[in-house]
C-alpha cells in the first residue's frame, strides 16, 4: 500500500497537533505545586479541563496523520505555522485564568500573552493571588523565553525544526545542529536559574519567590509575586543578583557558550558587549545625576535605582525597584528608560526590542554613509561588523532589512501610542507604556492594568505579540494566508 503524502495545510495541521499536546502539558504543569500548598486544590479544576483537553485534541490530530509521509513545508509556510502555534498557545492558555470567572477574554489573552512573550505587564493582582497562578505565569514566562519550537526540538528532532527555529526569531546556533543547540540553551537556562534561586535564598528571599524571579530575571519576564517587584525586598544584594541574571538573559546564548568555553577575547569584541557599555558609561551618570537632583536621593540610592533601571530597561526584563515612575523619578530618566526599552536586548537572547545589533548597524550605516561622501566617489569598501567575535560582512540587503525593521517597528510603535493617547493620557506616559508591550519589557507607568479599557488591553497585546515575533513573522504569515485564501 502506497503511504500517504502529507503536504500543505494538512501537513501544518498535523505539526499543530503536536505543539498542542505541548501546551496541554504546559497547561498542567502547575498542579505540581498542589502538594506545597494543599489548600488551593480547589484551583486544580482550571487546569485539569484545559490541559487535558489539549492532550485530547492534540493526540486526536496526530492519529488522523499518522502513518503518514511529511513532505517539506510550501515557501512561508514555516512563518505561517509559528503563528498560529502562537495563537493557539495563547488562547488555549489563557482557558485557566477565563474559567476562574475573575478575568474576561481579553483580561486572560493579555495576561498569557504577556507571559509567552516574556513581557511582564499584568492585570492580575499578585497580593491575592494563588500560588499556582503564580506559578503558572512564571511557566509560560520559561517557555516562552526558549520558545516554544526549541523546547520541543530538545526532546524530538525533526527536518522542520530549523526552519521553524528562524522563524520564531532564533538568529544563532550553538552546535552544528538544532537538536544539540535545543539542549545546550535549555542546560544554559536552567543552570542559571538553579544558580540564581539559591542566590536569591542565601540573600533572604522566600523560597517560591526565589523560583520565581530567577526565571523571570533570566526569562526577561519580569513577572513578581510581589505588587512593588524587587522594590519590596529593598535588599541591595537581592538587586544585585538581579541585575546579573537579567543581564544574562539579555545576552545572546553564543556568548554564553564562549564565556563558558573561555573564549573572552571573542567575547569582549563582540559589537553588542562594546555597544552596551559605552552606552552605560554615557547614560548612567547622567541618570544618577538627575535622580540625585531631583527628588532628594543620596548619591549612592541615586546611583542604585539608576543602574538597576538600566539594566531593567536594556534587558527589556522590566523589574522595578521604584514603584511610581511619573512621581518618584525625573522625566529626563523616564525619557532615557523608553530610549532603552526601544534599543533593547542581545540577537539571541530571551529580550525584546530592536535589538543592540540593528542599532549597531544602522548607526555604523550613517557614518559609512557620511565617510562616503567626504571620500573619493569611486571608492567601493566592504563593510563590516564584529557579531560574536567574527568580522561579519554587511551586504546591502542586510543593510536595507535592518532600516526596514526599524522602520516597522516605529511605525508600529507611533500607532500604538497614539491610541493610548486617544484615552487621555500623555505622549509620554502613553508611548513609555507602548514601548514596554512592544520591545516586552513590563515597565508600567500604571496605565496598563486590571480596569485598563480593553482596547489599550488589546493594543498592549498586538504589540507584545509583533514584538515577540520580530514583526516580519507575523506579516509574512498574514501575506501567505491571505494569498492562499484568494487562490481559493
Amino acid at each position: 500500500m502506497k503511504e500517504r503524502q502529507l503536504s500543505g495545510y494538512p501537513l501544518i495541521i498535523n505539526y499543530i497537533g503536536t505543539f498542542i499536546i505541548f501546551i496541554g502539558i504546559v497547561i498542567l504543569l502547575p498542579l505540581l505545586i498542589l502538594p506545597f500548598y494543599p489548600a488551593e486544590m480547589d484551583q486544580a479544576k482550571y487546569f485539569i479541563l484545559p490541559g487535558v483537553g489539549s492532550l485530547f485534541i492534540g493526540y486526536v490530530i496526530n492519529f488522523i496523520y499518522r502513518g503518514c509521509h511529511k513532505t517539506n513545508l510550501e515557501r512561508h509556510q514555516d512563518a505561517l505555522l509559528v503563528v498560529l502555534v502562537w495563537v493557539i498557545a495563547i488562547l488555549l492558555g489563557a482557558i485557566p485564568f477565563l474559567l476562574t470567572g475573575q478575568y474576561n477574554f481579553t483580561q486572560s489573552v493579555f495576561e498569557v500573552t504577556s507571559g509567552f512573550s516574556t513581557t511582564g505587564l499584568s492585570v492580575v493582582d499578585v497580593s491575592v493571588a494563588p500560588h499556582i497562578f503564580l506559578i503558572y505565569r512564571t511557566i509560560l514566562l520559561f517557555v516562552g523565553g526558549v520558545g516554544f519550537v526549541l523546547v520541543i526540538t530538545s526532546a524530538i528532532s525533526d527536518k522542520v525544526g530549523m526552519r521553524l527555529y528562524f522563524a520564531e526569531g532564533h538568529n544563532d546556533k550553538l552546535m552544528p545542529n538544532l537538536l544539540k543547540s535545543a539542549r545546550m540553551i535549555l542546560s544554559i537556562y536552567a543552570v542559571y536559574i538553579i544558580t540564581g534561586t539559591i542566590a536569591y535564598i542565601i540573600a533572604g528571599m522566600p523560597a517560591f519567590d526565589a523560583i520565581n524571579h530567577s526565571i523571570a530575571s533570566v526569562s526577561t519576564g519580569g513577572f513578581s509575586t510581589k505588587v512593588d517587584s524587587i522594590g519590596h525586598y529593598n535588599s541591595l544584594s537581592i538587586e544585585i543578583i538581579t541585575m546579573v541574571l537579567m543581564l544574562l538573559g539579555g545576552t545572546n546564548f553564543v556568548i554564553h557558550l564562549k564565556l563558558l568555553t573561555g573564549k573572552i577575547g571573542t567575547v569582549i569584541r563582540h559589537s553588542e558587549l562594546i555597544f552596551v557599555m559605552v552606552l552605560a558609561i554615557i547614560l548612567i551618570p547622567l541618570l544618577i545625576t538627575s535622580v540625585y537632583l531631583y527628588n532628594g536621593y543620596s548619591f549612592l540610592e541615586s546611583l542604585r535605582i539608576s543602574s538597576f533601571q538600566f539594566i531593567s530597561a536594556i534587558t527589556t526584563t522590566g523589574f522595578q525597584t521604584v514603584s511610581d515612575f511619573q512621581i518618584a523619578l525625573p522625566r529626563f530618566f523616564i525619557s532615557s528608560v523608553i530610549i532603552l526599552m526601544i534599543i533593547g536586548g542581545g540577537f539571541g537572547s530571551t529580550a525584546g526590542g530592536i535589538k543592540q545589533y540593528r542599532v549597531v548597524v544602522a548607526i555604523k550605516n550613517a557614518y559609512w554613509q557620511i565617510k562616503q561622501q567626504v571620500d573619493h566617489k569611486n571608492v567601493v569598501k566592504k563593510h563590516f561588523v564584529n557579531r560574536l567575535g567574527k568580522k561579519h560582512l554587511l551586504t546591502d540587503m542586510d543593510i536595507n532589512m535592518n532600516h526596514g525593521f526599524i522602520m516597522a517597528y516605529i511605525m508600529i510603535l507611533l500607532i500604538g501610542t497614539l491610541i493610548i493617547t486617544s484615552y487621555g493620557y500623555t505622549f509620554q506616559d502613553s508611548i513609555f507604556e507602548f514601548a514596554s508591550a512592544l520591545s516586552t519589557v513590563g515597565l508600567s507607568t500604571g496605565i496598563i492594568g486590571y480596569d485598563a479599557p480593553s482596547v489599550i488591553l488589546w493594543t498592549g497585546t498586538i504589540g507584545m505579540f509583533l514584538g515577540r515575533l520580530e514583526i516580519f513573522v507575523v506579516f509574512v504569515a498574514l501575506s501567505k494566508l491571505y494569498a492562499d485564501i484568494l487562490r481559493k
